[in-house]
């Protein structure tokens, strides 16, 4: 299973266009926030499965502010961030994984890419495809691939 990670494209979508053509074929596309009006597009250009949250710049969507589902046998919980002080550190967003028994935690809002693998929770942030803040400043994104024993890995990438 390949499942595509990213945040914070602010409705500049050709960057995320591109990407879905280069790293096709995908069977999840996951979206942390920050779409702004977007979402449909950004779904129907997915091609495949699509989660999606909200994000503090999304005023009128209809999207969940959070979701958690499965992807094999991980739990996934999927939020924006902004509301867990992520800007702060992972650390309350982890706290919170924990309490809801989750074993990935995926955020947008910082627009910094970050792979934590540490603990017993696994904490992810694929940056910002449109504005990104990290050193260097290059537009981010995470592959997610669970091998045939169902294992998940990781690969941040940068464009």
């Amino acid at each position: 299973m390949k499942i595509l990670i990213v945040s914070d494209t602010h409705r500049h979508n050709d960057s995320l266009y591109k990407l879905l053509e280069r790293v096709a074929p995908i069977d999840l596309l996951i979206h942390c926030g920050d779409a702004e009006g977007s979402e449909y597009e950004i779904a129907d250009a997915a091609g495949c499965p699509t989660q999606m949250v909200t994000g503090n710049n999304d005023f009128f969507s209809d999207l969940p502010s959070e979701c958690e589902f499965m992807v094999g046998d991980y739990k996934v919980w999927v939020t924006h961030g902004h509301t867990y002080h992520v800007a702060m550190g992972n650390e309350e967003i982890k706290e919170e994984a924990r309490s809801r028994g989750v074993d990935i935690v995926i955020y947008g809002h910082t627009h910094r890419p970050v792979v934590d693998l540490e603990d017993d929770v696994i904490a992810l942030n694929p940056g910002s495809m449109s504005y990104p803040r990290q050193e260097g400043r290059k537009p981010s994104y995470i592959i997610m691939e669970l091998d045939k024993n169902g294992e998940a890995h990781f690969t941040l990438n940068f464009i």
